[in-house]
């Protein structure tokens, strides 16, 4: 009986013993699962204004949107006559501009699809705060004639020009026709009339260093308001809308195009969250915002509401 009991025991210390082994060896041999990969980030190339970039809005805007869709935004900021061209050279996937009249060409040439317009503010004529041509509280065509008029006598009344076929060069040259001036005598009619050559924020600049009037955006200049002595002289007026529109590079002439991701980047740019912050963008440093949301201001805008709202789908 005794010799039964221990033979009884000795088979349970052996069990155990096997299935402790076999816990471990089951154990050592399990294959983990392996992690999900995370997806490659994307980079999506962006064309657009230096009026967008200057203020910094395209930086606060990507730090948000970057993250949430596994992108980098790279962005190059010219005029809107060169952020034009890279998209009609398929250089990038989505153009941001502000000149309706060429963003018109652009897609009925089939450059781009989808426009979408997410943003404005206003254009104002800034210019030293002597005012020497007089021009506060006139229209900006009246302040145009009156600059044109009153430099031809004045030698402290001096104009400095975008010069590079911006938006903001393109709605100066609109002023200068709308006063009844032929642009191309305006350019050669004396030193009065500086071409910079160069984006909105070096513009401001060049005219804070000769005393002068020029045309900016009113977010550039807020963004700039610390280094000037420039006051803001015509702020008023329908012909000063600033409306900025967003399209993809049509990829039936561009298959490298990011179709998927330039349509995000765009309907978060239209969402009620994308609309939240670039309503907001500004106010805490300057007091007011640099841009206005386009959502709901289609009238306003001159534009279809589609445009304004409707996602891509």
């Amino acid at each position: 009986m005794l010799q039964r009991m221990q033979y009884t025991r000795f088979l349970f210390v052996i069990s155990a013993v096997m299935i402790v082994v076999a816990g471990i060896t089951f154990s050592g041999c399990t294959t983990p699962t392996p992690p999900t990969p995370t997806p490659p980030q994307q980079d999506l190339l962006i064309a657009t204004t230096t009026s967008l970039y200057d203020t910094g809005l395209l930086d606060h805007l990507g730090g948000i949107f970057g993250p949430e869709y596994n992108a980098n935004l790279r962005v190059t900021a010219k005029g809107t006559g060169q952020a034009l061209e890279l998209g009609q050279n398929g250089d990038v996937d989505v153009v941001m501009v502000h000149d309706r009249v060429r963003e018109d060409t652009f897609l009925q040439n089939g450059y781009g699809v989808d426009r979408r317009v997410f943003a404005f503010n206003y254009f104002i004529i800034v210019g030293p705060p002597s005012d020497p041509a007089n021009t506060r509280n006139m229209t900006a065509t009246q302040a145009f004639d009156t600059i044109y008029k009153k430099a031809q006598t004045n030698p402290k009344v001096v104009f400095v020009s975008r010069g590079d076929a911006s938006g903001t060069h393109a709605r100066e040259q609109f002023l200068w026709k709308n006063a009844g001036y032929n642009y191309s005598a305006i350019q050669v009619s004396g030193p009065w009339y500086v071409e910079s050559g160069t984006g909105m924020g070096a513009t401001l600049l060049i005219a804070e260093e000769k005393n002068a009037y020029t045309l900016s955006d009113v977010g550039t200049f807020l963004a700039y308001k610390g280094n000037l002595s420039l006051v803001p002289l015509v702020d008023q007026g329908d012909e000063l809308l600033n409306v900025y529109s967003a399209m993809i590079v049509n990829p039936a002439k561009f298959p490298d195009t990011k179709v998927q991701l330039s349509k995000d980047w765009i309907n978060w740019l239209i969402s009620s969250k994308g609309q939240d912050l670039i309503a907001n963008y500004g106010v805490s440093t300057y007091g007011q915002p640099l841009f206005h949301p386009a959502l709901g201001k289609w009238e306003l805008l001159g534009v279809s509401q589609a445009e304004t709202q409707d996602p891509i789908p």
